[in-house]
C-alpha cells in the first residue's frame, strides 16, 4: 500500500508521472522511519530535519504539513495492512510538484509514503562478520547538501554495487579532502579507549538522526568523551572498534577493515544506552 498526497492505494494501482521532478532530477527529499507500536521513533527530530531540508532547497511548505498531519499520515498507510508486525519501516518522500526543466514552474509540493515490515521492535547487535572496504572511484563535496536526504544518492548506488562485487558487507565513502565520512547507509563512529569520534557536518556527513542521539547519549555519559572532527582513512587501522548508524538497524559494528579485525564491547554498551533512550521515548 501507498500514500500519495494522502490517498492509499494498492502498490499496483499507485502511479506518479514520467514528469515527476524527484524521478527526473533528484528534485525531493525523504525520511527513513522506524515505526515501533504505532509510534514512529524519533519522530520530533524527523519532523525539523525534513522541513529543515525543504527549506535548504527552497521548497513551499503547505501549512497542513504540521507533525501531527504528517505523523497521521504516515499511521493511517500503517494501520491500512493486513499485519501482526509490531515494527515498520517508512519512507516518506517530499517532491517539487510542478512543471518545468531545471527551473521549476512554482516550488509547490506532494508527498508519498510506503512502508515494510521489520522483525524486532528493539534495536539488536547481531555477532556476524562485517566487512567494509574505502570506496574511492568517487568523492563528496563537503558542503550543506551533503546533510541531507535527497533522491541525489548516485554515489551510494554505484558504492553499494562496489562492495556487492567484491564480497563488502559496506563501504566508506570520502569527501574531497580524501577524509571519512560516513559508510554508504548510515554514519561512521571511532572508538579509541573511552573517546568515541565521529565525522563534523562541515565535512558533509549526513545528519544522521541516530547520529543525533548518539552525540547526546556521548556527551552526558561519564564513561565516555564525545570527539566531533574530520577522521582520516589512516585512522581506521588504529581505532579499537568502528561501527556504522542508522535509524532501521541502530548500531552496526564493523568486524574487519582490510588486515584488522575489531570487538563489539562498546557498540554493545551503547546500543544497551540507545535502546533505553528509544523507551524513555
Amino acid at each position: 500500500m501507498i500514500n500519495i498526497n494522502g490517498t492509499i492505494f494498492e502498490d499496483s494501482k499507485a502511479k506518479l508521472s514520467i514528469f515527476n521532478r524527484g524521478y527526473a532530477y533528484g528534485d525531493a527529499v525523504f525520511e527513513t522511519l522506524k515505526i515501533n507500536n504505532n509510534k514512529p521513533l524519533f519522530w520530533e527530530s524527523h519532523y525539523f530535519r525534513l522541513m529543515a531540508s525543504m527549506r535548504i532547497l527552497r521548497m513551499e511548505i503547505p501549512m497542513n504539513f504540521t507533525p501531527e498531519f504528517l505523523e497521521d499520515q504516515i499511521m493511517s498507510l500503517v494501520n491500512s495492512l493486513s499485519s501482526n508486525a509490531v515494527s515498520f519501516r517508512a519512507k516518506l518522500t517530499v517532491f517539487r510538484d510542478s512543471k518545468g526543466f531545471y527551473t521549476p514552474d512554482t516550488n509547490a509540493v506532494s508527498f508519498t509514503i510506503s512502508v515494510s515490515e521489520l522483525d524486532s521492535d528493539i534495536y539488536k547487535i547481531h555477532d556476524y562478520s562485517y566487512e567494509i572496504e574505502l570506496f574511492k572511484d568517487y568523492f563528496i563535496a563537503p558542503n550543506l547538501l551533503s546533510t541531507l536526504k535527497t533522491n541525489n544518492k548516485i554515489v551510494n548506488v554505484v558504492g553499494s554495487i562496489y562492495a556487492k562485487e567484491n564480497n563488502y558487507n559496506n563501504c566508506l565513502l570520502l569527501n574531497t579532502n580524501k577524509n571519512v565520512i560516513e559508510a554508504l547507509n548510515g554514519n561512521v563512529f571511532l572508538v579509541n579507549g573511552t573517546t568515541i569520534k565521529t565525522v563534523p557536518l562541515t565535512d558533509g556527513c549526513l545528519k544522521g538522526i541516530v547520529r543525533e542521539k548518539l552525540i547526546e547519549i556521548i556527551s552526558k555519559s561519564s564513561e565516555y568523551q564525545l570527539d566531533e572532527s574530520s577522521i582520516s582513512p589512516f585512522e581506521l587501522q588504529k581505532a579499537d572498534e568502528i561501527f556504522i548508524t542508522n535509524v532501521i538497524q541502530g548500531i552496526v559494528p564493523v568486524t574487519k577493515y582490510r588486515k584488522k579485525t575489531y570487538p563489539s564491547e562498546v557498540s554493545k554498551a551503547l546500543l544497551g544506552m540507545l535502546n533505553t533512550k528509544l523507551r524513555l521515548g
